[in-house]
């Protein structure tokens, strides 16, 4: 019995080698395109392309930015001051998903332009919806989804649509805010266990249609092509909404690209290790866009090269094999440093809580969720 689970781990982490290899051949992180220049308060932009005029409609070649929001009014405003702020950005539009706090009322406060959200159809997730109507709302060429949680630094805008001239839908990984280390630690031992499942983003062989990943924090794409495609449509019952979308449209012969963006994005996901265990822990898995031998193959793998070698260091006693693992960790730790807005000894602490990860993952794939902000759905097709 302990040959074979030797052999297995051996397995594991020839696995996670040839996933992390891949890094090595990595596409180029956002970066603010030296020609992005912003107004200054003396310019006339009034025939620039992507200004707003005064009937809130992007200009011709403008970006449209969609936020989808419900009860986001605590964490919404440094959103859209950003965005707004954008001279590229034509127009934004504020999708209220039924909420019941003021989160219609400050967005139109700030600026933005709110499309009051219809009362959910069946077969539909949230999320999906609203992006459906905000898409169907939009006018410019390009579209920009992001979350309410986003802080967009200057020159987000430039680098999403420079960057998308190379592909046909865009998602970034941004930098986190975590601001408690047992949060911080949690979090980054989820975001290993994406590295060890998927590999690093960014790189340049893309993957089969169904090992792709997303962040639907931040999407961009064209509006045209992605009304031609129905493909908010034909994911509309995906809690995983992003990595559907992206496995789809891939499937479909799109370029779909992740690219590192955390020099001109921060997101603050989670107030506490409780969100971050509940929340993030929900989607974590992937559960409603990959198959029980994919799903099983993954969890074997995070288990054996992740959390085993940690449970056999408490327990006094590692392996020879254990030790290289948790040496390839701590080095995994050093990457994700600059993923954070304040890294520090949480995220030094993060592969402690390597096999609280795994035991996430594992309790997610047996029984997936399917309710968010008040709402319960049916299991999605695969």
């Amino acid at each position: 019995m302990r040959a074979l689970l030797t052999a297995a781990q051996a397995a594991a982490a020839l696995v996670v080698a040839v996933r992390l290899a891949r890094g090595r051949n990595r596409l180029p992180p956002l970066r603010r395109p030296p020609a992005d220049h912003t107004a200054s308060s003396g310019d006339d932009t009034s025939d620039r392309p992507g200004t707003r005029p005064a009937d809130g409609r992007a200009a011709p070649g403008g970006i449209s930015v969609i936020v989808p929001a419900r009860d986001e009014e605590a964490r919404i405003g440094p959103c859209l001051r950003a965005v707004l702020a954008d001279p590229l950005v034509g127009e934004v539009i504020v999708v209220d998903d039924e909420s019941e706090d003021g989160t219609a009322r400050l967005a139109a406060d700030l600026g933005a332009r709110v499309v009051a959200g219809r009362p959910l159809p069946d077969g539909w997730v949230g999320k999906q919806w609203a992006l459906h109507q905000g898409l169907a709302a939009a006018t410019g060429d390009v579209v920009v989804t992001l979350d309410a949680d986003a802080r967009p630094e200057p020159g987000l805008f430039a680098a999403l649509t420079a960057a998308l001239d190379g592909c046909d839908l865009l998602t970034v990984g941004p930098r986190f805010v975590c601001d408690r280390a047992a949060e911080q630690a949690l979090h980054a031992a989820f975001l290993a266990t994406l590295v060890y499942r998927y590999g690093p983003i960014g790189t340049r062989t893309p993957p089969p249609p169904y090992r792709v990943i997303a962040n639907g924090q931040c999407m961009a794409f064209r509006r045209r092509a992605m009304l031609a495609s129905g493909g908010l449509v034909r994911t509309r019952g995906h809690l995983t909404d992003d990595v559907a979308l992206a496995r789809t449209l891939a499937g479909d012969g799109w370029e779909v690209r992740f690219l590192d963006a955390r020099a001109l994005l921060e997101v603050d996901m989670h107030e506490s290790v409780a969100e971050v265990w509940r929340e993030w822990g929900r989607s974590l898995p992937l559960a409603d866009v990959t198959g029980p031998p994919r799903m099983a193959g993954d969890l074997a793998v995070v288990w054996l090269a992740a959390g085993l070698p940690v449970l056999r260091l408490l327990a006094g006693r590692p392996t020879r094999l254990d030790l290289a693992l948790l040496a390839v960790r701590l080095l995994l730790v050093g990457a994700l440093w600059r993923g954070y807005s304040r890294p520090g000894p949480g995220l030094l602490l993060s592969p402690l809580l390597d096999p609280l990860a795994a035991l996430r993952l594992t309790l997610g794939a047996l029984r997936p969720a399917r309710t968010w902000r008040g709402r319960s759905y049916p299991p999605a097709a695969r």
